[in-house]
């Protein structure tokens, strides 16, 4: 792959062709529809940068975004980009409501990067100010509606700094499953290199009839990459809807696509879940889906069944199998790693169950029952991208044939230097080039299947499980919050056991945990040593909604997760 050097995102934004419909749409929270057309865009993005300037900011400096209105989160992104500041985007909080927690984290991000100045708005600032009981060496917390309102006045002779791929373009903190996240540095090579690879004809096969959709947080790769920066960089013009406008009305999402006849879009598994259920006949009957040519999915595990059910429901509104493409990533590699073929329909391995708790993707028959608890089937994620390599790995680093499950290791120009100022964790992830991933996976026919994460795997007498199989499993019983499940192993009187946390109601807990037992006894052959049902909304995830399992187990062990009495 030959990456072009003369791309940046400020000289895209300089290039992007001009006319109707060329431009980036936000929708508020409050659903008002603003629309920038690329040369109205530009101008903002170059005013901010010269305020950028005027704050004392120079090129390298770090400034922290804590922005809720997609807007203003993209348009001072983009303003510290073009004035050679390090944007580092932060999960935004607008509430008091167990605030503490996330104030360490902001705290801990803040001090990490550097940032000498925070940018928020009015509906979260009183949240954001409470970082100045930390020793985080913050000098402002500015409200960005105010700071922008007026005419930069820049240094006498200033201007936009030249910006080379070896420059850092942003800092990605991972959401991570503990209260320390490190920061992903991605440098301008980066994104070019790996939106060039999933841009071209070996990922999404972009054209100028292409229009894109999202909801996702603008503060994770997915939605920021895949959405915002890509996007710019090859002239795809976006809508952007906020994450807490998906989550209150879901069917806003699959609205929007259908009334601009969107052609790209993108989601993690569970929203596909949530539209299948909360979709109504009427609400379907309005829906035009014909346009989409790519729904992708990746961020957390994919489920075979769930992607199935979608195609089902909306099919009638026009919508085709084929349009989905399933991938995998993450930050440390700038965001996409793998891609399904696009246009293609999905594949799908069956393998036996008994064989996979021992390291060996065996196929199983190929009319097996995909419900059958001897069979697992796992969604195929795709190939790497030309240029880039993957291969899976032994505990010892040595590569292992296909169908033998290791660690999925991968190299090339979209993996980062490394964490920022972080030098051990640096050492840990990247050995020889290799990017540790830490995702345990397989190949088949050349395809790559992600089983789960090393740290997580679960392994009682000798036999490995992987813990969003039983999650998933669990998942599915009446009563039981779908998507807030998790497993994990404990000691136990010197053993590992089994514990699995599920939330439900109260009047549901006595029979859940029958229920569960029954289940996870008789697919997985595994006794829970204590299952714990758990009010709703009480399990710990990232800002980006994945399980955070570890924190979970901790909380157990400590005695501190919340259940509902054992009647």
């Amino acid at each position: 792959m030959q990456l072009d050097r003369s791309l940046t995102l400020v000289s895209a934004l300089a290039r992007v062709p001009r006319g109707e419909g060329r431009g980036f749409t936000f929708i508020g929270r409050d659903r008002t529809e603003r629309y920038y057309p690329y040369e109205e865009m530009e101008a903002e993005v170059h005013r901010r940068a010269g305020k950028l300037a005027e704050l004392g900011l120079q090129p390298g400096q770090r400034v922290a975004l804590v922005l809720p209105e997609p807007h203003e989160f993209v348009l001072t992104f983009l303003g510290a980009v073009a004035a050679g500041v390090v944007p580092v985007p932060i999960f935004p909080r607008a509430s008091f409501k167990n605030a503490d927690a996330y104030v360490d984290i902001l705290a801990h991000i803040i001090r990490t990067s550097g940032a000498r100045v925070v940018f928020c708005m009015e509906a979260n600032q009183s949240v954001v100010e409470r970082v100045r009981e930390h020793d985080c060496g913050v000098e402002n917390i500015l409200d960005v509606t105010h700071t922008f309102e007026t005419d930069p006045c820049p240094p006498a002779g200033w201007a936009l700094p030249p910006i080379t791929h070896e420059d850092i373009c942003f800092l990605q903190f991972t959401s991570g499953s503990t209260n320390k996240p490190k920061g992903v540095v991605v440098t301008h090579g980066n994104l070019v290199a790996n939106t060039q690879s999933f841009m071209n004809e070996h990922g999404l096969k972009r054209n100028d009839q292409d229009k894109a959709v999202s909801w996702l947080p603008l503060y994770h790769d997915m939605g920021l990459i895949g959405f915002v920066l890509a996007t710019l960089l090859f002239d795809i013009p976006p809508t952007i809807l906020p994450t807490e406008l998906f989550a209150r009305a879901p069917g806003l999402w699959l609205e929007t696509i259908s009334r601009i006849g969107a052609t790209i879009t993108y989601a993690p598994n569970f929203a596909f879940d949530l539209v299948v259920k909360r979709t109504k006949d009427k609400d379907l009957a309005a829906l035009d889906l014909s346009k989409l040519r790519v729904v992708g999915s990746g961020a957390e595990p994919i489920r075979p069944k769930t992607l199935r059910a979608f195609a089902e429901r909306f099919a009638p509104a026009g919508f085709k199998s084929n349009a989905f493409l399933p991938s995998y990533g993450m930050a440390e590699s700038t965001l996409a790693i793998t891609f399904h073929p696009c246009g293609t329909e999905m594949v799908v391995d069956k393998v036996d169950a008994a064989a996979m708790r021992a390291g060996l993707a065996t196929p199983a028959p190929a009319d097996a029952d995909p419900d059958d608890p001897a069979v697992l089937e796992l969604m195929s994620c795709g190939v790497p991208f030309p240029g880039h390599e993957l291969r899976i790995v032994n505990e010892a680093g040595e590569p292992l044939p296909e169908r033998q499950v290791g660690q999925v290791v991968v190299r090339g120009p979209s993996v980062t230097p490394g964490y920022f100022e972080n030098e051990e964790a640096t050492r840990e992830a990247l050995i020889d080039g290799w990017l540790q991933t830490g995702d345990l996976g397989y190949v088949a026919d050349g395809n790559l299947y992600i089983c789960g994460r090393l740290k997580d795997l679960i392994i009682i007498r000798g036999a490995n499980h992987y813990p969003q199989d039983i999650e998933w499993s669990v998942g599915e019983l009446p009563g039981v919050r779908r998507g807030n499940v998790f497993a994990f192993s404990v000691d136990m009187d010197g053993q590992e056991s089994l514990v699995i946390a599920a939330e439900a109601n109260r009047a549901d807990a006595a029979e859940l945990r029958e229920q569960i037992k029954r289940r996870v006894t008789e697919e997985f052959g595994l006794v829970p040593g204590h299952i714990a049902i758990v009010p709703l909304g009480e399990l710990p995830k990232t800002s980006s909604g994945k399980a955070q399992r570890r924190k979970t187990k901790q909380l157990f062990e400590a005695g501190q997760l919340p259940e509902h009495d054992a009647e």
